[in-house]
């Protein structure tokens, strides 16, 4: 709950409730502040049981971090039984992106060459203007108009 407060924050926190509340009312206002705390606990604990209750048998293993969608999607992708460990392991970015790269400059790759088993044939992905007759029509495209 307080992992992110420091000893230097900590120590403001406690001289500053001392010069507000003053040492001799201190204890009991700590006394009520744990009190509340445990009786918000107890009660959400209760809210739980009653609603794993009441939801049945075949929610036995519900459990309400996974209304979290962070949680939910991190338990869904570690589950292996989709197989998405195996993807996301066997997809390396950095060499699909310097596959395309390579692409798009015109350059052949070494992983595609070898894949290929060529050395020497490239894919040119430039375009390149076809020389029409000057009579003829371009062709007509129905989904540009």
């Amino acid at each position: 709950m307080f992992n992110d407060i420091g000893p230097l924050e900590l120590v403001t926190l406690v001289v500053l409730a001392v010069l507000v509340f003053g040492p001799d009312k201190l204890p009991k206002m700590i006394q009520d502040v744990t009190r509340t705390i445990r009786k918000i606990r107890e009660f959400s604990e209760s809210a739980k049981a009653d609603i794993r209750d009441e939801l049945g048998p075949e929610f036995k293993d519900f459990e309400f971090e996974d209304l979290n969608p962070k949680t939910f999607l991190r338990k869904q992708l570690d589950n292996d039984e989709l197989g998405l460990k195996e993807i996301r392991n066997g997809f390396d970015l950095k060499k699909e992106m310097a596959e395309v790269t390579d692409a798009v400059h015109s350059r052949e790759s070494d992983s595609s060459a070898s894949a290929n088993g060529s050395a020497g044939g490239s894919v040119d992905m430039t375009k390149k203007a076809e020389k029409a007759d000057p009579d003829e029509r371009p062709p007509y495209d129905a989904d540009a108009t």
